[in-house]
């Protein structure tokens, strides 16, 4: 696996583009369901590769520290409500999954402005980010309606 904090030219594997970024693998042996967990894995591998390319500076040493903590704790959440023992443990790491999906937003915001070079990687993530969240609130809303 190449190594994503390696300058991008000497990195074979660049940043995805939106189309796979927003088409996610399917779950092998079920038919058209998306795969949740490896969806949210890809975003803070995504992240990773994104922040890794940042120049390094001190405007963007904390905006990558708190980018990658929220972008990749969004996969490592939803990986402990697919393995909840109660719905309530459900539904609460869902919601965790969703704060750091908006959270991730607010810092993919921050970084645009401190990097206007990076404004459309900016704007990729923040879509991908913002369809988690919409994806988030439906499954805590159909989960509470099930009650």
């Amino acid at each position: 696996m190449p190594n994503p904090c390696l300058p991008a030219e000497r990195n074979p594997k660049k940043m995805k583009s939106q189309s796979q970024i927003s088409n996610p693998n399917k779950i092998p042996g079920k038919k058209s369901q998306y795969d949740l967990i490896e969806r949210t894995a890809k975003f803070g591998e995504n992240i990773i590769e994104f922040a890794c390319n940042l120049p390094k500076n001190e405007i963007n040493r904390p905006l990558v520290n708190q980018i990658v903590r929220s972008g990749t704790s969004i996969g490592a959440n939803y990986m402990e409500a697919d393995a909840s023992v109660s719905k309530k443990d459900f539904e609460n790491k869902v919601g965790i999954a969703r704060k750091e999906a908006r959270e991730t937003m607010h810092w993919l915001r921050m970084i645009a402005k401190a990097n206007s070079n990076k404004k459309n990687e900016c704007r990729q993530l923040h879509k991908e980010a913002q369809e988690l969240v919409w994806i988030f609130s439906s499954i805590i809303n159909n989960s509470k309606k099930k009650k």
